[in-house]
Order: structure tokens, then sequence, then C-alpha cells
């Protein structure tokens, strides 16, 4: 996922308000900056310009006290109390959406992976994704956020703010993007080796394409459709790999690992560490914990040939 996304380039209500208060308190900080530096710079001017023989008593001990109360104390009152009163209003503009939310998603944060769920019309027409959402571009989402593991915290700078992930407590989020793009999140929340790499891919289309991937994505996989990709199947099963992961329409039923079943529709792999390609995707199997150290997926015990089956049966999945 090229680029680090700015909180500055908004393409959704939330993050809107959220740059916004971003722009202020910089422009108050970099103020105060300003004028600490200037009057710093006159103190030391006056310093330099008084006669070795001036004493303290030569200035206005009231004009020095008036200058403390009020530089001191009550501007920095102010400033805090009215940068704190418009923070809060910020949070209270963006802890809700304008409209009801259209559609739910189900987000668990693992170590060090997002799985993503739709559920709005039931655990029988769910659908389970890897490192990438969709949603439909105009109309707010609903975000539901648990961890299966430690404690993580979902952020997508250029849609909405940050919200934790906690085990054993289920938080709430939304997300509504203006215009359709592809866009990044990522874990803000330090939770091991490779937090760095635990990224998430936002993609925003139009309601009508959002319909059209749900309703591929609730497909099941399809068969093999030659010989090589049958045999990458009875690969699949024996290397153990059901035991973490499902392929949808196969007895599989792992929740470990990432949901299988459309592998090759997703844009990246390994929760963004690479583009989903052929190569990429060889790489990854044959030896995951080399790409990405610290991750419980263990190392491809197989034959070269076996692997080419296996990586046959993976290309299936669309």
């Amino acid at each position: 996922m090229g680029g680090v996304p700015s909180m500055f380039a908004t393409h959704g209500r939330a993050a809107d308000r959220i740059a916004e208060l971003g722009w202020v308190l910089t422009v108050i900080a970099s103020a105060v900056t300003v004028v600490i530096a200037v009057l710093l710079l006159i103190a030391l001017l006056r310093r330099r310009a008084d006669s070795p023989g001036e004493t303290a008593s030569d200035l206005s001990d009231r004009a020095a006290t008036r200058w403390i109360v009020i530089g001191g104390a009550v501007l920095p009152a102010l400033i805090i109390a009215g940068s704190f009163g418009y923070t809060l209003s910020i949070q209270s503009a963006v802890a809700r959406p304008l409209a009801q939310a259209v559609t739910t998603i189900h987000v668990v944060g693992h170590r060090w992976w997002w799985d993503v769920r739709y559920e709005d019309h039931g655990p029988a027409s769910a659908v389970h994704t890897a490192n990438e959402l969709h949603l439909p571009v105009g109309v707010p989402v609903r975000v539901e956020l648990d961890a299966h593991d430690v404690i993580h915290s979902l952020w997508v700078p250029q849609l909405a703010g940050k919200t934790d992930l906690i085990p054993g407590q289920t938080n709430v989020m939304w997300i509504e993007a203006r215009t359709p793009g592809t866009y990044r999140g990522e874990c803000a929340e330090y939770c091991g080796a490779q937090h760095a790499n635990m990224n998430l891919t936002v993609v925003a289309e139009s309601p009508a394409a959002f319909a059209s991937w749900l309703a591929h994505q609730r497909a099941p996989a399809a068969a093999p459709r030659d010989s090589l990709a049958a045999s990458g199947w009875t690969v699949f099963a024996r290397a153990g790999c059901p035991a973490c992961h499902t392929v949808r329409g196969t007895p599989t039923a792992g929740e470990e690992g990432p949901d299988l079943t459309h592998l090759t529709t997703r844009q990246m792999l390994a929760a963004g560490l690479m583009t989903n390609t052929a190569g990429n995707l060889a790489g990854w199997v044959s030896n995951a914990p080399a790409l990405k150290p610290g991750i419980e997926m263990p190392v491809t015990r197989a034959t070269a040939g076996e692997l080419r089956a296996l990586l046959a049966y993976l290309e299936t999945l669309q």
C-alpha cells in the first residue's frame, strides 16, 4: 500500500472535522510559540541595553506583576479552556453520523491482521474477508470492533478517527466516505513485533458496486476446474491449513487465520505487506515467517510439485 495517508487529505465527514481540529490546534500552538519567542527576544534585548548600574528597583514592579499574571496565568488558562471546549465540540460532532447507518461491519483485530465480517442478514449469509473493508460511498457505515488477543486501534486517517479494539469489549465507530477510492487503514496501538505491518485496505465504492461485491463474496468457493488445482486441494487439506483457515463451500472451519474463500479478489496480502500477485502468494505460502517474523503461520512443508498444486488451487479462490 503505497504512501503514508495524510489526515489532512480528507474524504469523509468525520475526518473533515478531525482535520479541522488539527489545523486549529496547530495554529494556536504556533501562535503561542511565536509570542513566547518574541517576548524572550525582547527580554534579551532589553537586558543587553540596560546600563551596568541599573538595578531591578528601577523597573516597575507593578508592570512586571501584571505581565506575569496576564501572560503566565490568564492567557494560558483562556487558551487551554478554549482549546478544550472546542475539542469536546468536535468529539461530540464525530461521535455519531448524521443519518442512520445502512450496514454494519464487524472487525476483529488479531496479531497481526484484520478479520472483517458482514452479518447484516444473519450468520447464514455472513461474509468473512480479511484485511480489506468495502463500504458504499455517501452513507454512514457502523463498524463494531473487537480484539482477539491484545489491544489494537483502528485508524483510517482520511475517513475517520481512531477507535480502540479491546479484548472482551465491543467498541463502535462509524465511517462515511465522501468519494470513491482506496484508502489505507492501520493499527494505531502498538500490539507487538509486526504492529507496523498491520494495515487495512478500505475500498469505498458506489452502492451498486458495493452490493455487487457483497453478493460475490457471499458465494461459496468454486470447485477446482482442473486436476492440478484438485490435487492442490488435497495438499491444502493434508498440510493442516483447514485447522486455521476456512474456505466456504468446503469442509473447513478454521478461525485462527483469515477466511480464504475469495482470496485472489483482495488487493493485498499479509495485512498490506505486499500486493496480491501470484509470485508474492507463492513466497507467502512457502515461508510466511521469513516475510513477517513472529506470525503463527508455519513454513509449508511441501515438495515443489505439491507447492505448485497448492498455488494452483489457491488461484481458483476468486
